[in-house]
């Protein structure tokens, strides 16, 4: 059995969004460790939470990763929460119209 799909939008109960900020930040830090070990890369991940509470992971030492961004002049990849959303976007559109034959 799948798992419900859930809507991407603020959690309004507090309660909630605690347990679920705590159950996907450990998440996506089990992520950043595996895509280090698997594809042998740096990884900095640094996280506030709503009340300004740090988190960070570092596949290494954090202040050397932080240098070595600070240093960094090519270019790069950068991308913002409306980045994402128009990419999942253009995802969900192109599937639908695929399976649905209109493409």
């Amino acid at each position: 059995m799948g798992r419900k799909k859930i809507q991407i939008a603020r959690i309004m109960d507090e309660r909630n969004r605690h347990v679920t900020f705590t159950k996907r930040k450990f998440g996506l830090m089990k992520k950043a460790y595996e895509l280090s070990v698997l594809c042998d890369c740096e990884i900095a991940l640094i996280i506030f939470n709503s009340t300004n509470k740090l988190f960070q992971y570092a596949s290494t030492d954090m202040d050397k990763v932080l240098l070595k961004y600070t240093e960094y002049n090519e270019p790069h990849e950068s991308r913002t929460n409306s980045d994402i959303v128009d990419v999942s976007t253009r995802f969900v559109c192109t599937s639908m119209c695929v399976s649905s034959g209109d493409w």
